[in-house]
C-alpha cells in the first residue's frame, strides 16, 4: 500500500502497518520538548553562575519558552490540520533544533530567553501534531493503548530530563542540556519522513485566524500574568496581562459563538465529560509540576545530591507512571474513566500529603512512597483524559483537540510552578527569618538569604570562607559555627517550607478531585 505525500491516512484502507514504529517517532518528538523544562532546573545553578542570573533572568530563561509553547498551540494545531500534521511536527523539530542550537551558543540572559522563546514556537508545533498525528494513525479500538504510551513518555520525560542533564553537567558546561535536544531532533525528523504518514482532514475550510489570534492573545497574556504576578508582584504589567487576557477570553468565547467555523467549538465545554478531562488534566500538571519544582531543589540543596544523582532519585516516578499507565489500560474498560480518573487525582493527593512530613530531619528515603504513588496517579488518571478529550473531536479537528489538551497541560503546569512556587518561596522566607534568629547575621545578609534556597547556602557558604581567613582561630572558630547554624537554619526553613507548600498542593488537588469526580459521567453515560 503506498502514501501519496497530501493523502490523508484516514483514507487508506485498513490501519497504517507500521503504526506502532510511527508511534514511537511522536513519543520520541514528545520526550525532547518536556525534557527541555525538566533539564534545565538542574542546569540553572551552573548557568545562573556562568551568566550571572538575577533571579528574574533565571524566571524568564524558565518561562520564556512556556508563554509562546501555551499561546501558539491551538492557532498552529489548526493549521497543521489544514496543511499537515506531519508537515507541522518536522517544522516544529526543525525551529525547536535551530533554537536548542542558539540556547547553546549565547552568553547572556537575553539571548538564552529568546532561544528558549524560539524553542516554545517549536514545541507549540510539535506538541499538537503528536496527538493529532496518533488519532489519525491508530484505530479506534487500539487509540487508547497508543495515548497510555504517549502519556507514560510524558512521565518517563519528567524524571530523565534531570537524569540527562546532569550527566552531562558532570563533564560539560550547561549549554550541553541544550545541544543533546540537537540529535535527537535529528533522529525524529528523519523517523517522520521514514515512518509517519501525511496526514491532514479530509474537508477542513478556512482556517478561522481571527478566533486563532485571539486565542494567542487571551492565553498569552493569561500565562504571563501567572509568571508575572506571583513571582515579581503585582505591578503594571502584571494587571495589564490580567485585564488583556480577560477581556481577550470574552472577545474569544463571544467571536466562536457566533463563527461558523470556529477554531474552537466552546460549546463542547459545556459536555461534562470533556470539561471533566480537561479540569483533571490541568489540575494535575498544576500538582505535578508544583512539586516537582521544589522536590528537585530540595533533593539539590538540602541534601546535597549533584544533578546526575537527583536525576537517579527521581527515577522511581518514572517507573510508577508506566505502571499507573499498564493498570489505567486494564481498569479503565472495565470500571470506566470515572473511577479511574477520580482514583489517580485521589492517589495523587495523599502523594502531596505525604510530603508534607517533610522536616529538617528527613532523607531520600521520606520521598521515595510519594514519587511512586504520584507516578502511579499519573499513569492512572491521565491518559483516559487524553483519550477523551481527543475522542471529542472529528477527523478534521485532531490537531485542535491535540492542542486543547496541551493548552490545558501547559496552563496547569504554569500555574503549579507559579502559585506553588510563590506559596514555596514566602513561606521560604518567613520561616528563614524565624530560624535564623541568633544567628548574628546582618539584616543585608539575612535579605540576601531569604531570595532562594540557593541564595541562602551561597551565604552560609561565604561564612565559611570568612571563617578559612579569619584573623584568629577564635574568631574563625566563631564564624564557623556561625556558618554551621546558618546552614541548618536554611535547610529547615526550606524543608518546613516544602511541607507547607504541599499541603497547599494537597488541598488544591483535593477540591478538584471532588470536581472532577463530580464532572465526569459514569459508565452508563459513557456508553450512552
Amino acid at each position: 500500500m503506498r502514501l501519496v505525500m497530501n493523502e490523508p491516512v484516514e483514507r487508506m484502507e485498513g490501519p497504517y502497518p507500521r503504526r506502532w514504529w510511527a508511534l514511537l517517532v511522536l513519543c520520541l518528538s514528545l520526550l525532547i520538548i518536556v525534557m527541555a523544562n525538566t533539564a534545565l532546573t538542574v542546569a540553572a545553578p551552573d548557568m545562573t553562575q556562568d551568566l550571572g542570573l538575577t533571579s528574574s533572568d533565571l524566571q524568564w530563561v524558565i518561562d520564556g519558552y512556556t508563554v509562546p509553547y501555551a499561546a501558539l498551540m491551538l492557532l498552529l494545531g489548526a493549521i497543521g490540520d489544514k496543511y499537515s500534521r506531519r508537515g507541522a511536527l518536522v517544522l516544529g523539530l526543525v525551529v525547536f533544533g535551530a533554537g536548542s542550537v542558539a540556547g547553546s551558543l549565547v552568553d547572556s540572559s537575553t539571548g538564552v530567553i529568546a532561544a528558549r522563546a524560539v524553542m516554545g514556537v517549536g514545541a507549540a508545533m510539535i506538541m499538537p501534531a503528536t496527538l493529532s498525528l496518533l488519532a489519525a494513525t491508530f484505530p479506534r479500538a487500539e487509540r487508547a493503548k497508543a495515548i497510555v504510551l504517549w502519556t507514560a513518555t510524558a512521565g518517563l520525560a519528567i524524571a530523565a530530563g534531570p537524569l540527562v542533564a546532569g550527566a552531562l553537567l558532570e563533564n560539560h558546561g550547561w549549554a550541553s542540556t541544550f545541544l543533546i535536544n540537537v540529535p535527537v531532533a535529528a533522529l525524529a525528523i528523519a523517523g517522520a519522513f521514514a515512518l509517519v504518514p501525511p496526514s491532514k482532514a479530509a474537508q477542513h475550510g478556512r482556517i478561522d485566524y481571527v478566533g486563532g489570534l485571539l486565542s494567542v492573545l487571551w492565553t498569552g497574556a493569561l500565562v504571563y500574568m501567572i509568571i508575572q504576578g506571583p513571582h515579581f508582584g503585582w505591578d503594571a504589567k502584571a494587571v495589564s496581562a490580567a485585564v488583556v487576557a480577560g477581556a481577550g477570553l470574552v472577545a474569544f468565547i463571544a467571536w466562536e459563538l457566533r463563527h461558523p467555523r470556529p477554531v474552537l467549538d466552546v460549546r463542547r465545554f459545556l459536555d461534562r465529560g470533556f470539561a471533566g478531562s480537561n479540569l483533571a488534566v490541568a489540575l494535575f500538571f498544576l500538582a505535578v509540576f508544583g512539586a516537582f519544582y521544589y522536590l528537585t531543589q530540595h533533593l539539590q540543596f538540602v541534601l546535597g545530591y549533584d544533578p546526575f544523582d537527583t536525576g537517579v532519585r527521581m527515577l522511581p516516578l518514572a517507573g510508577a507512571v508506566f505502571v499507573g499507565s499498564a493498570l489505567t489500560g486494564f481498569l479503565t474498560p472495565r470500571l470506566g474513566m470515572k473511577v479511574t480518573v477520580s482514583t489517580g487525582m485521589a492517589l495523587g493527593t495523599l502523594a502531596l500529603a505525604l510530603l508534607t512530613r517533610v522536616d529538617s530531619a528527613s532523607g531520600y528515603g521520606d520521598f521515595v512512597a510519594p514519587l511512586v504513588i504520584l507516578g502511579v496517579a499519573i499513569g492512572l488518571a491521565l491518559s483516559p483524559c487524553t483519550d477523551a478529550i481527543m475522542g471529542a473531536f472529528p477527523e478534521s479537528e485532531l490537531g485542535v483537540g491535540g492542542a486543547v489538551n496541551d493548552t490545558s497541560l501547559e496552563l496547569g503546569g504554569s500555574l503549579g510552578i507559579a502559585l506553588l512556587g510563590s506559596v514555596l518561596a514566602s513561606s521560604y522566607s518567613s520561616h528563614l527569618a524565624d530560624a535564623a534568629r541568633g544567628t548574628g547575621l546582618p539584616a543585608s545578609a539575612l535579605s540576601t538569604a531569604q531570595d532562594s534556597v540557593g541564595a541562602g547556602y551561597a551565604v552560609a557558604h561565604g561564612i565559611g570562607e570568612q571563617a578559612a581567613h579569619a584573623a584568629t582561630p577564635q574568631q574563625g572558630a566563631q564564624l564557623g559555627e556561625a556558618a554551621r547554624r546558618m546552614a541548618d537554619a536554611v535547610g529547615s526553613a526550606f524543608s518546613d517550607a516544602v511541607a507547607h507548600t504541599s499541603l497547599i498542593g494537597a488541598a488544591i488537588l483535593a477540591v478538584g478531585t471532588v470536581l472532577v469526580a463530580a464532572l465526569l459521567p459514569g459508565r452508563t453515560r459513557e456508553r450512552g
